[in-house]
């Protein structure tokens, strides 16, 4: 660790690393990590929601060893088997409508193809993204990156319009049955009908205005990008109906719904494969990348063949994308989804879980949310605001002193961030409640 500390300036100040006492990895195996001094942690936050199906799975690690053997790289300039055969198996995974996938390299590049492609496909410009929202860090994408603190100075994201949050616990509109989890909004009450949600239909209200008002003397929106539940911004889910309701009205008007699936996706929900399954909703076209190739550097944009086509027009080319390693990769995470059943998992521990963490200390946690194993906890003051950013650090770095890894979220900071590896155990959760409880007590 001091030599690293020595090397550390060779690296920008801007890379963030967590924790006041800094971690140096040198292992991981399935749901666990281990430092330069040998301690071992039970890694809650998989690299940021990115290993899936556990760190250095074997039937991952051999695949990709047994392609390195053979083919590194050619770019798509030239045919190779492991593309048509990945290619195969992820269309698989999703409405036949959405049936032609482009490989990228990452998430930012996923979701800046995808503008890139409503915007050519529909011969318009205008982008709405949601207040909130974390979509990347290209300079096109920023501009649907609505969180502050993840802003730069410079001019970016032209022609990206911002649409109301549609939060049923700090928005303006919530209510007690509003959300698609087991543990619900337990500061605020409705009378909604069976059937509707009332929450809902006042979001997508001021989504339609917001159209109404931004795009009346205009062509309309190219696209309205939407992750389909909030990562970054601290796991905030929609009430129900918000996503196939919103999509809906910008199809309507010509326009492209894009579902960012980056954090979200490939089970990790539980209930469904894709976080768009589990509100009824039918995008365009679809981003995702993180745990499609757990830990490897791979992304995708999956849409309609119409679509696709209209880079037609123009020369489209991606150096590394669906390289053959990395197609072997993702193909094999697939394989180890569908063996191993951690979609079911998910749902099984997700939900054990959330109750587990919706039992902790009511006066110090405002929300329990999330479904499957993507969980948020927001930590607040007796007052019921976010807790301060300097107490929140210290219930964050005592975890890590416990030997749990979890991540922080929001646009205060306050929310503690849990997407662990799909393979986790309810022993783990107990192992992870257990320390949670404890440096809340300490540190609220």
């Amino acid at each position: 660790m001091q030599r690293v500390q020595q090397l550390r300036p060779l690296l920008p100040k801007g890379h963030v690393t967590y924790y006041k006492d800094q971690l140096l990895i040198v292992k991981g195996e399935k749901q666990f990590l281990f430092d330069s001094n040998g301690k071992k942690y039970l890694d809650f936050f998989g690299g940021i929601v990115t290993v899936s199906v556990g760190h250095c799975h074997p039937k991952v690690n051999a695949a990709l060893t047994e392609q390195s053997k053979k083919l590194w790289h050619t770019t798509s300039i030239y045919h190779t088997e492991p593309i048509y055969e990945y290619a195969q198996k992820l269309l698989g995974k999703f409405p036949s409508k959405l049936n032609t996938v482009f490989f990228v390299n990452s998430g930012s590049e996923a979701n800046d193809l995808a503008l890139a492609l409503a915007r050519n496909y529909t011969g318009r410009f205008d982008v709405i993204s949601m207040r909130n929202g974390y979509h990347g860090m290209t300079q096109t994408v920023l501009g649907a990156t609505n969180l502050g603190n993840w802003k730069p100075v410079f001019p970016h994201g032209f022609n990206i319009f911002k649409s109301l949050n549609a939060d049923p616990y700090r928005g303006i509109f919530g209510g007690s049955n509003c959300r698609d989890s087991p543990i619900q909004v337990k500061n605020r009450r409705c009378g909604c009908a069976p059937g509707v949600c009332e929450a809902s239909e006042k979001y997508v209200e001021q989504f339609e205005e917001m159209l109404l008002h931004d795009f009346s003397h205009s062509s309309g929106p190219a696209a309205f990008l939407i992750e389909s539940i909030q990562g970054v911004g601290g796991t905030v889910q929609y009430p129900h109906g918000y996503l196939k309701k919103s999509y809906e009205a910008v199809q309507k008007r010509g326009g492209i719904a894009i579902a960012d699936e980056v954090q979200t996706g490939f089970g990790r929900l539980g209930s469904h494969f894709w976080g768009f399954e589990s509100q009824d909703a039918m995008p365009d076209m679809v981003t995702m990348a993180k745990g499609i190739g757990n830990g490897f550097p791979l992304g995708a944009v999956v849409t309609t063949k119409e679509i696709a086509d209209s880079f037609n027009k123009s020369l489209y080319f991606n150096t590394y994308g669906g390289n053959p390693l990395a197609s072997v990769v993702g193909k094999a995470v697939l394989e180890v989804i569908e063996e191993e059943k951690l979609q079911e998992n998910c749902a099984v521990v997700g939900d054990y879980f959330l109750k587990q963490l919706a039992a902790l200390d009511e006066k110090a946690i405002g929300d329990v949310r999330g479904k499957g194993l993507m969980i948020g906890v927001e930590l607040i003051d007796e007052q019921g605001k976010p807790l301060a950013a300097a107490k929140t650090a210290a219930i964050f770095e005592d975890t890590k002193n416990h030997g749990l890894l979890i991540g922080k979220g929001g646009i205060h900071g306050n929310v503690l961030r849990i997407k662990p590896p799909m393979c986790i155990t309810k022993q783990d959760v107990d192992f992870a409640v257990d320390i949670i409880a404890k440096s809340i007590k300490q540190f609220k």
